[in-house]
């Protein structure tokens, strides 16, 4: 997941050589760093993890990374990143930074892209499996299961703002695209 979303990245925005992975270090459980350092080479993209703890250390993270040109930022997926979305949307949007999301609260808050899982369909899977549980199942015996449903979500308003021409290709794999 980690190296798509770099790809995703790199293909709204070419320009970008530098991105930064913002995250919580105390929450983030690091599963995705193998896979973004592993396709940062292949994408000609200098990738680097930017720890925040609290505001302040996401408002250090993005100012960094904006005070050389061709940055991008990934933001991990984690209650504390969704919780400080219209920060991480605003600070990007101020410093003209092309970032991808993990959520699709993210672009109706004005971010420019993301990629991951439809919420609600894992709600209906563990609606479905709480049924099976009421029913009678034994929760140990039920097969663990992982989300088979992706979304892609494309904020044209806000890649009008960066100036950034939108691939059409892109824009067709969309599963939305916010105008």
């Amino acid at each position: 997941m980690g190296g798509k979303w770099l790809e995703l990245l790199k293909e709204i925005a070419p320009g970008v050589t530098r991105a930064a992975a913002i995250f919580n270090p105390e929450t983030h459980s690091g599963q995705y760093w193998q896979s973004m350092e592993a396709a940062a080479p292949s994408l000609a993209v200098q990738f680097n993890r930017a720890p925040a703890r609290d505001a302040a250390g996401i408002e250090s993270a993005v100012t960094d990374l904006a005070r050389e040109p061709n940055g991008g930022v990934l933001v991990m997926p984690d209650a504390f990143t969704l919780a400080h979305r219209e920060l991480i949307v605003a600070l990007t949007a101020r410093h003209r930074l092309p970032a991808i999301y993990p959520f699709r609260a993210f672009t109706d808050t004005g971010g420019l892209l993301s990629y991951g899982i439809d919420q609600v369909e894992i709600y209906r899977q563990a609606a479905s499996y709480v049924d099976r549980i009421l029913r009678g199942e034994k929760p140990g015996e039920l097969p663990v299961q992982a989300p088979t449903k992706f979304e892609l979500i494309v904020n044209l308003k806000t890649a009008k703002a960066l100036s950034l021409d939108v691939p059409w290709i892109l824009q067709q794999r969309a599963d939305e695209v916010i105008e």
